[in-house]
């Protein structure tokens, strides 16, 4: 994964993929990956508690969070390899369905669920802001899980990070200025400076001192998995004392944007006729978002309370993308057996 769990899902996936299904290294490999989804959903769902039971201990936290989901962006980028944008060119008619499948499905969701469960205009807000994010990259791990195409997979979540620049703060203007005033202008800024410009220092750092940080590929996924923890704890603190009152809601908009998503983007991949594992990375690509980034420009540009609900998210499509994964393996499995 990189940025929500951010497991070095560029490599370890990917390298699982290439080799034999039998082999110890996979089965390493596999193992990790598992781990590494199981464990992330307990741990940020423990810094939410933490925050919720002692708001005051992260209250002056709140201006650290960009600089917080920049350290998840470099390991994003230590991650990187060029592999990563060679399956751009070796399949442009791929990539180019999954991105435009994300960056239509998931904030078009975002605007239907906010009006169709009524919600305030902070938290309509925040839901359209996560449905804005580009992909998260915890996709690749759980498409990997799923015997899905981790290329494909890996391909349209780099792409979808470098445009979103481009493309989130427009949309987010497009679909949330009837609830809050947007700076698009601003945001654009700030993800230039939280996601890219950080991306692009770890993929130096990554060509320059490769065989340096080969040796700690195996940490950077639980020091993401940490520091997204940190960003949802202090989250969840700054609105402690409205959650008691909307959790419910939100749950229920995390839970039909996510789960939506996954199933039209497994729809997607079929009417598209790419096949059944691209069709389940496409699931992942569309259904899983970068919540980390969500939050962060939720807390900077609109509030706390508007930030909430890409505190959710982090959990719960972590949640139901291991559930998922598992099923689509199993069928899979069945289906080769048969």
């Amino acid at each position: 994964m990189r940025s929500e769990s951010n497991s070095s899902a560029a490599d370890s996936p990917t390298a699982a993929a290439q080799t034999p299904a039998s082999s110890p290294e996979s089965a390493s490999t596999d193992r990790a990956a598992r781990r590494a989804v199981t464990v992330f959903p307990i741990l940020v769902l423990a810094a939410g508690a933490a925050g919720l039971s002692t708001p005051g201990t992260f209250s002056g936290w709140a201006p650290d969070v960009p600089y917080l989901l920049g350290v998840i962006m470099f390991c994003m980028g230590l991650t990187m390899t060029p592999q990563d944008f060679s399956g751009v060119v070796k399949r442009p008619w791929a990539v180019a369905l999954g991105l435009v499948a994300h960056y239509v499905i998931m904030p078009g969701l975002g605007w239907l669920i906010a009006h169709a469960l009524g919600l305030s205009p902070q938290l309509a807000a925040g839901v359209i802001l996560v449905g804005c994010a580009p992909s998260g990259t915890a996709s690749n791990v759980v498409t990997y899980l799923a015997r899905g195409d981790v290329a494909l997979s890996v391909s349209v979540a780099t792409v979808s990070t470098v445009l979103a620049p481009l493309v989130t703060p427009p949309l987010t203007l497009l679909l949330a200025g009837e609830f809050l005033p947007v700076d698009a202008g601003s945001m654009v800024t700030d993800i230039l400076k939280t996601v890219l410009l950080p991306v692009v220092a770890g993929l130096v750092v990554r060509l320059f001192a490769g065989r340096f940080i080969h040796r700690v590929l195996g940490l950077l996924p639980w020091l993401s998995a940490v520091t997204i923890g940190v960003i949802v704890a202090v989250v969840v603190a700054a609105s402690a004392d409205t959650i008691k009152s909307a959790a419910a809601l939100v749950l229920l908009a995390v839970v039909l944007h996510n789960g939506l998503g996954l199933a039209l983007g497994y729809g997607a991949g079929k009417v598209a006729r790419l096949g059944a594992p691209a069709s389940r990375a496409m699931a992942f690509e569309v259904g899983m978002q970068n919540s980390g980034l969500a939050a962060s420009l939720a807390a900077a540009h609109f509030s706390p309370l508007a930030a909430l609900p890409a505190a959710v998210f982090s959990v719960w499509h972590n949640v139901s993308g291991a559930l998922v994964a598992a099923w689509m393996s199993y069928r899979a499995r069945r289906r080769a057996d048969a």
